[in-house]
């Protein structure tokens, strides 16, 4: 492994998310004590601050590249520091309905974020110039942390960003109430650099796939 690195510290750009180039996902399986609590939790919330999909019990996964592949890999260490067991896989899906239905999934989650940042920008438009520009700061951060997640993004992404913009720039008023039609992302973003081969790599359609709960 590399040195380790925050899920949510924002060391890879935007612009690294790129997918496997055959299409595969890395999924973590694990199962982890429920006592103590607190490293329990704190992985559940490292998982979440990911946007990983969660596709069972103690089985999650992300689109395959290098970073989400180191990402899910530290995140097992964490597992396994914690006295549970995981294991990191490569998988396909065996039909693009339920590829669909997972990207679907996370691209929902990320929408009702994105939308939560467009309605605190709403509610901001009436306030002085000091509070606006406070207020911007913050949503700029929160943007910043949605899109490191964000892998399949959704038309309320650049509605959120306008939001956002009109804050400190009253040219862009008119994003708040409505934002420009954005084009539909595709379900997958575009191919690039291969993740690591040395992990198993599996159907994940078979039901071997060691499902178990996150807890035990």
């Amino acid at each position: 492994m590399q040195d380790a690195r925050d899920p949510e510290g924002g060391w890879y750009a935007e612009a690294d998310i790129v997918t496997d180039a055959d299409g595969r996902w890395v999924l973590l399986a694990y199962k982890i004590p429920r006592e103590p609590s607190s490293p329990r939790i704190a992985i559940w919330r490292k998982l979440e601050r990911l946007g990983v999909a969660r596709l069972g019990d103690g089985l999650v996964g992300l689109p395959a590249d290098a970073r989400t592949r180191e990402q899910l890999d530290w995140i097992a260490q964490d597992v396994l520091d914690a006295g549970g067991s995981a294991t990191v896989w490569l998988a396909v899906p065996a039909a693009a309905a339920q590829e669909r239905a997972i990207v679907q999934e996370m691209r929902q989650a990320r929408t009702a974020e994105y939308q939560a940042v467009v309605d605190q920008a709403r509610a901001a438009g009436a306030a002085g110039p000091g509070e606006r520009a406070r207020l911007a700061g913050r949503l700029r951060a929160q943007l910043q942390r949605i899109t490191r997640r964000d892998f399949f993004p959704p038309a309320e992404r650049e509605i959120a960003q306008r939001a956002v913009r009109a804050l400190t720039d009253p040219g862009a008023g008119a994003a708040i109430a409505d934002g420009p039609p954005v084009s539909a992302a595709p379900d997958r973003p575009e191919c690039g650099a291969s993740a690591a081969a040395d992990a198993p790599v599996m159907d994940v359609s078979t039901g071997d796939v060691p499902a178990d709960g996150g807890a035990r």
